[in-house]
């Protein structure tokens, strides 16, 4: 193992030399500890609720500055083309970066913004790696995938450790081990371990301990091999999380111990549970504090106020008393992940209110024109989200047109906020013909059209307009109360916006704009200020609404509902 004061010697690209490291400026070795959570038996069975929560502790508990980061194996350079019924929802960070919903939850627990810099593809390293040897930055060296893919892999880390300045770095390896598409990123792993040394990196394998009904008992063979896999690897994991539906008994773990070279101690039972609950489950386990022991990191003297203010947010949740129902329209709605951050929005604004929310899923192209009133009735309120394309469209304006006739609170998220001034320019403006260019290239009466900058793109990986963006409020305005301030910042992620051209004649006929780009005729609120609550927004709310910090608009929206 390299000494720490040796670790800039690994960055030399001699060709007679083996090694090939990456060393940010202003890196310090030891400086900051990494964390690698990494999966085995199956997918999907919480690494992400687990990297997040943990990171909930170590920031909001200890008060230590973490910086989440999730790979995802796949050659797409980002996640801004992926289908929703195959990967769920496509999360937007402040900066523009279209990235896995794993970003989101991230966000969400430890409460606070993140960057490109969090999220790396496999797509986006390769990107990295030809770019440097198309420019020559190899000094002539065959390129290959040790030391080079994982020199880079190692420096994408560390980079993110200088610029973020963080105390810990979460890495989610996505997948399991025995992927083929996240073997290399396993083996930088094992490297980084090597260089950084075994005092600065954790590894925690999160496994799934089976329990068969025609047995009817725990069965933890499957988690047994996927831990020698891992060992097979050279990652000797020091804590090994086991995921099931129910607690399983003591001599499950002991048989985990022996087979992962751990102490009993360290291996812990994460059975199912609500999210919220689980940073306070991890810390009565002392998860964190063998983390903290691992890392040799000084243990924090008490609870910090952040990580109070999640107690009382968890005490909330547990005592709410009222129930509102929501009718979320949707077209992806056999993938309950396409909506996620909806979800958790609706989720931890509801506490604030004494109440908690049930969600009644409304699948929008099945919707009959005749029959909108039953398929809505008892609901308290409906959310008509994003999406994209001309499938399920007539079905969705349908429930916007229920709403606005009947006095339903009513919340349009970007492509619902479109599809509000579609409806509304038919039903009460007169425009009979009234669309959207996107859905209807050679609609007569185009009242959503492309966005000028967008005219001329041809690609369509990250081309959207993305990211953050100040939203003008005008005052005296339902946006305005909600708010408490004339300016604000929200997250996009669109192409279309409302045609300029008939703007006029919308807001003569009673259609508010109270929210606005500045210096642009871009248009990113609109209400009704007659109803109880008919809202929509260009942006999405939900991508930055966070458990200590619900959005306005979404705790304005339940109000609504509930004084209904």
């Amino acid at each position: 193992m390299p000494k720490e004061n040796e670790l800039g010697g690994l960055a030399k690209k001699r060709d007679s030399s083996e090694f090939y490291s990456v060393i940010p400026k202003g890196y310090v070795p030891g400086k900051t500890k990494y964390v690698v959570i990494t999966g085995s038996v199956i997918s999907g069975v919480g690494k992400g609720t687990f990297s997040s929560s943990i990171g909930n502790v170590l920031k909001l508990y200890h008060g230590l500055k973490v910086a989440p980061l999730k790979f995802d194996g796949y050659l797409n350079v980002d996640a801004g083309t992926l289908n929703p019924y195959r990967h769920g929802e496509v999360f937007v960070l402040d900066d523009g970066t279209e990235c896995d919903l794993d970003l989101g939850t991230y966000e969400r627990m430890i409460n606070a913004n993140l960057t490109k810099n969090n999220y790396l593809t496999a797509g986006k390293i390769f990107k990295i790696i030809i770019d440097k040897e198309r420019a020559g930055k190899y000094l002539g060296r065959d390129v290959q995938f040790i030391p080079h893919v994982t020199g880079e892999i190692k420096g994408f880390l560390r980079n993110l450790a200088v610029e973020s300045k963080a105390d810990v770095v979460l890495v989610e390896v996505g997948g399991t081990v025995g992927d083929i598409e996240n073997s290399y990123f396993l083996e930088a792993m094992r490297e980084l371990a090597y260089e950084e040394g075994r005092q600065n990196v954790c590894f925690i394998n999160v496994t799934y301990i089976l329990k068969p009904h025609s047995l009817d008992e725990h069965k933890s063979k499957a988690a047994q091999l996927g831990l020698r896999k891992l060992m097979e690897v050279g990652i000797q994991p020091d804590i090994v999380m086991c995921r099931s539906e129910s607690k399983i008994p003591e001599k499950i773990k002991e048989k985990i111990s022996i087979s992962a070279n751990i102490p009993v101690s360290r291996v812990v039972n994460c059975y199912d549970m609500d999210i919220y609950a689980m940073p306070e489950f991890l810390r009565k386990q002392k998860v964190d504090n063998e983390i903290l022991n691992i890392l040799g990191i000084k243990k924090t003297n008490g609870m910090r106020p952040e990580f109070r203010e999640w107690i009382k947010l968890l005490e909330k949740m547990r005592k709410a008393k009222k129930t509102i129902k929501i009718g979320l329209v949707g077209k992806y709605t056999q993938v309950k992940d396409s909506y996620i951050s909806i979800l958790k929005a609706l989720e931890h604004t509801a506490p604030y209110l004494d109440a908690r929310v049930q969600v009644e899923w409304i699948e929008s192209s099945r919707i009959d024109r005749n029959k909108t009133g039953e398929a809505l009735k008892d609901l308290d309120g409906i959310i008509v989200p994003g999406g994209f394309g001309a499938r399920g469209v007539e079905g969705k304006i349908e429930c916007i047109k229920y709403a606005r006739e009947n006095d339903l609170p009513f919340l349009g998220l970007c492509f619902g906020f479109q599809l509000a001034v579609i409806e509304f320019a038919r039903n009460v403006c007169g425009l009979k013909k009234a669309n959207s260019t996107e859905l209807e290239p050679e609609t007569k009466e185009p009242v959503i059209c492309i966005l000028p900058e967008q005219e001329e793109i041809q690609g369509l990986g990250g081309t959207m307009r993305l990211g953050g963006y100040e939203v003008r409020i005008k005052k005296g305005s339902l946006a305005y109360k909600l708010y408490g301030k004339e300016s604000v910042r929200e997250r996009f992620r669109h192409r279309w916006n409302v045609n300029p051209n008939h703007i006029d004649v919308l807001e003569s006929n009673g259609l508010v704009f109270s929210g606005f780009a500045p210096q642009k005729r871009i248009m990113q609120i609109l209400e009704l200020p007659d109803k109880k609550f008919f809202f929509a927004t260009q942006f999405h709310a939900e991508f930055t609404s966070k458990p200590l910090r619900p959005s306005p608009i979404f705790r304005g929206f339940l109000k609504a509902c509930l004084n209904r």
